[in-house]
């Protein structure tokens, strides 16, 4: 293709992985993230409305997205199609989904992370739909 560059990228899983600890977890499932049960079934979560606002402070909009930390049970990214008992997602825009096939009870937490929060506002809505 004619002007197309491409760049390979190479991620290491131990030499380019930041380390959350054991306290860290814990603080976001019980203290930072909106936390919902996923029961069995497939589910699809997809932001309904809203948005994270980071840098309001500059005129800046804010955008459609979500971070999602599923764990506790035993659950398929529907993308992936691997077995996990925990998994990291994201939502970015309104069009994005996640469908997981959930086999045993899972919890799905919801949050963002950033580096100044003063200057955060707003809120993501999601819908969660289990059929």
């Amino acid at each position: 293709m004619e002007g197309c560059t491409v760049t390979d990228l190479k991620i290491h899983s131990k030499n380019n992985c930041y380390i959350l600890s054991p306290e860290q977890m814990q603080r976001i499932q019980s203290e930072v993230a909106v936390s919902v049960p996923l029961e069995p079934g497939t589910n699809i979560v997809k932001i309904q409305s809203g948005e994270f606002g980071y840098r309001t402070s500059t005129g800046m909009s804010g955008e459609p997205l979500v971070l999602l930390w599923i764990y506790g049970g035993k659950v398929v990214n529907k993308k992936t199609n691997v077995e996990v008992a925990a998994t990291w997602s994201s939502l970015n825009g309104y069009d994005d989904t996640l469908t997981l096939e959930v086999r045993e009870t899972a919890t799905l937490c919801a949050f963002f992370f950033d580096t100044h929060l003063e200057d955060n506002d707003g809120e993501v809505n999601l819908s969660i739909v289990r059929i």
